[in-house]
């Protein structure tokens, strides 16, 4: 059934559509009210095709009679402020730009493209990783690590290889293997200019949204090494459980 663009005369209105434009919709929980003209503000959207008059999408509606989108509505507020204002969100701009990805508003998509934040992030930051051979893989390894050592205690310390280049690989193999059977979670080499604290921030800033607290520091031993590569190399990642 289309959306109408006003009340039929003589029935009653369904809870969604409070008056003749107005709708009600239940994004994950959270409770917005909008108008049609608003959802339809940029035609070519995802946003739009959903509540398009002629060929509307069948939405699911929650006991309230809201139209239910299935997605974390912690953010939408801001693409409504969007869709009315043209303001841009000042705060969570990545996870605004998430949601505007979703819902395909280019032109929400575009301008925030071109904030220092998302910049940084996908330029950037992102690029950079692209870069790190089995960087997502190692990163899963370095989680389930941390969390097979989190019995009884406060914190757990995974040690972390880090190598930037080709000529370190040796190097670096020397130093791990007097670690004995400690696992030690390798990342690198790399083929861009960002140094070994440039991949421990990024490895840092993507455990913790996992919801996860963490920091690093240089990893030392008692034992003594035939050569110092040790701070050049080894880290301890530490997470702390409560």
């Amino acid at each position: 059934m289309s959306l109408p663009d006003c009340r039929s005369p003589g029935k009653q209105s369904s809870p969604r559509l409070v008056s003749c434009s107005v709708v009600q919709l239940n994004i994950g929980g959270h409770v917005f009210t909008t108008s049609l003209s608003t959802l339809r503000k940029y035609p070519d959207s995802l946003l739009a095709s959903m509540f398009n008059s002629g060929q509307q999408t069948k939405l699911p509606t929650d006991a309230k009679g809201r139209y239910f989108i299935d997605r974390n509505g912690t953010h939408f507020g801001a693409i409504l402020q969007f869709l009315r204002t043209q303001r841009l969100p000042t705060e969570n701009i990545l996870e605004v730009y998430q949601e505007a990805l979703h819902y395909d508003i280019k032109s929400l998509v575009k301008q925030l493209q071109d904030s220092a934040q998302v910049f940084g992030e996908t330029v950037g930051r992102q690029q950079f990783i692209a870069r790190v051979p089995n960087y997502q893989e190692n990163l899963e390894v370095l989680v389930r690590v941390a969390r097979a050592e989190a019995i009884a205690a406060r914190h757990s310390a995974v040690i972390v290889c880090v190598i930037r280049t080709e000529e370190d690989l040796d190097r670096c193999g020397n130093a791990v293997s007097n670690l004995e059977d400690q696992e030690v979670v390798r990342f690198g080499p790399w083929k861009a200019p960002p140094t070994a604290i440039d991949l421990l921030d990024c490895i840092k800033i993507d455990v913790e949204a996992r919801g996860y607290k963490v920091r690093y520091e240089p990893h030392s031993s008692d034992r003594g090494f035939l050569f110092k590569t040790n701070d050049d190399f080894l880290y301890k990642l530490i997470f702390t459980w409560w």
